[in-house]
């Protein structure tokens, strides 16, 4: 089914609006969705002990009508008056019922996706989060196998997540649930469905962001225990997860999916991971030294985002990965100096890069400075470029930051390679100095003394056109 059926209109919405029983100024009649909710009851209660029924019984499927009736609940969940009249008819009681009986992987995922349009509405989403039972019932399905059930469980979360009055209830809970950890972990690392992953993604970060505590419980060691996916005729352990190996193979997943917004997500969780030594640490001291967190990052950088025949605005689109991707960059490159994959002499490409980056902004810049002109009051313009820069600047103290480091390292015959190779040219020179002076003049000096060793000429010309500098002879 490529989508649930439209809710129930027509002589429904006539029998609603005849009999007087529509839910608050909706067309939706109260008998109607009271008749469907006691069918589900029945169903639930009708559902004979687990022991009598082998796996293959148990793995029902939905009656047809019974499917379109509950998908149309689900629509019309998103209506506040109809989530409000759920949670007065005790539907969340209902729904813990199925997730408790149930073995039908559709119905476990519509009634989740019922409970996550229902917590749009705050007071529902309190009542919702203050359930300790249901709480730990949304929270095993994360242990599901099913896909779809697993997508609708991750955007309950985040839907409760993104609410400031009930966000920590649920930090609290699922930091002192740690098979929680094992269940995303396993998702990360597994799953091929790029929507799940991404929601997935989208719960971790905001995680992340609310709790530092959280992260670096996951970050130093996750949970010894077992999944608790795992059934009773299944009762391994998992794998002692590591939180970014899980969270590199979730990359690289969306990645091949072509998925900029999951690619985002993902980013900035490594970002997030960048903030405290912990999370540095865990990044660097992986098998392979960091090596394939370096790999991922600069061949995206390098060789995917802002290239050359993309137009200056592309920046502007891409600003907030971009900023991701170098901040993360940078941690390692600063920790892993000795390392051979960090190396200048085989990273001299990302320094080609982070000049095309600065270059375009500087283009892009100038086109919105001459857009603003035309459109705008100055006082408007001044606080239009003052909003629109903020995350260039970010992007822009990022870049500058690592090619400032990244220049200390140059020698004269990666210099010599450099201009062989394109990475480096009189202009690329010069985009290099107007960022970087007079912040990082010290780089910048040490930079063109080396320079001048490889190519005289062309540092006596960049000498003249930036006289401040104390040239080295």
């Amino acid at each position: 089914m490529d989508r649930n059926p439209s809710p129930p209109s027509s002589d429904a919405e006539e029998e609603a609006a005849v009999a007087g029983d529509s839910i608050g100024n909706t067309v939706y009649s109260k008998h109607w969705l009271f008749s469907i909710l006691t069918k589900l009851i029945e169903v639930i209660s009708s559902k004979k002990d687990g022991s009598e029924l082998n796996d293959v019984e148990e793995q029902m499927e939905l009656d047809e009508d019974m499917e379109n009736d509950i998908c149309k609940v689900w629509d019309m969940s998103m209506d506040k008056d109809v989530a409000l009249f759920l949670q007065e008819f005790n539907a969340p009681d209902i729904f813990m019922g199925v997730f408790a009986k149930s073995k039908c992987p559709r119905l476990t995922e519509i009634c989740v996706g019922i409970l996550g349009n229902m917590a749009c509405c705050q007071d529902i989403s309190m009542a919702i989060s203050k359930d300790e039972n249901l709480g730990q019932m949304v929270l095993q399905r994360l242990c599901d196998s099913d896909s779809p059930t697993l997508l609708e469980t991750s955007r309950l979360l985040l839907t409760c997540l993104c609410q400031s009055e009930v966000a920590n209830i649920w930090v609290e809970r699922i930091r002192e649930s740690p098979s929680v950890y094992d269940c995303i972990c396993f998702i990360m690392s597994s799953s091929t469905n790029v929507e799940l992953l991404v929601k997935v993604g989208e719960v971790v970060d905001k995680l992340f962001d609310l709790d530092e505590e959280l992260m670096l419980n996951w970050i130093k060691n996750g949970s010894r225990q077992s999944v608790g996916q795992a059934t009773d005729d299944s009762p391994e352990e998992l794998p002692d997860y590591k939180i970014v190996p899980c969270l590199l193979e979730a990359a690289k997943q969306v990645c091949s999916d072509n998925n900029p917004e999951g690619l985002d997500v993902y980013m900035h969780i490594l970002q997030l991971l960048t903030t405290v030594d912990e999370g540095i640490q865990a990044i660097v001291q992986s098998p392979d030294g960091g090596k394939e967190t370096w790999s991922l990052l600069y061949d995206l950088f390098c060789h995917e985002l802002c290239q050359p025949d993309d137009p200056p605005i592309i920046v502007q689109e891409q600003k907030t990965v971009l900023a991701s991707i170098l901040s993360v960059l940078s941690a390692i490159f600063a920790s892993q100096t000795e390392q051979e994959y960090v190396k200048i002499g085989k990273n001299m490409p990302l320094i080609d890069s982070l000049i095309r980056v600065l270059q375009n902004m500087g283009e892009s810049g100038k086109r919105s400075v001459d857009c603003s002109k035309e459109s705008k009051s100055e006082e408007a313009q001044k606080f239009g470029d003052a909003e629109e820069d903020f995350h260039l600047k970010i992007l822009k103290d990022i870049c500058r930051e690592l090619l400032s480091n990244m220049l200390q390292k140059l020698s004269k015959e990666n210099i010599l390679e450099g201009l062989k190779q394109g990475h480096l040219s009189e202009q690329k020179c010069s985009c290099i100095f107007q960022n970087l002076l007079p912040l990082y003049s010290s780089s910048v000096e040490s930079f063109l003394e080396v320079l001048r060793e490889a190519d005289k000429a062309l540092a006596d010309s960049l000498g003249k056109n930036f006289p401040s500098l104390i040239l080295q002879t």
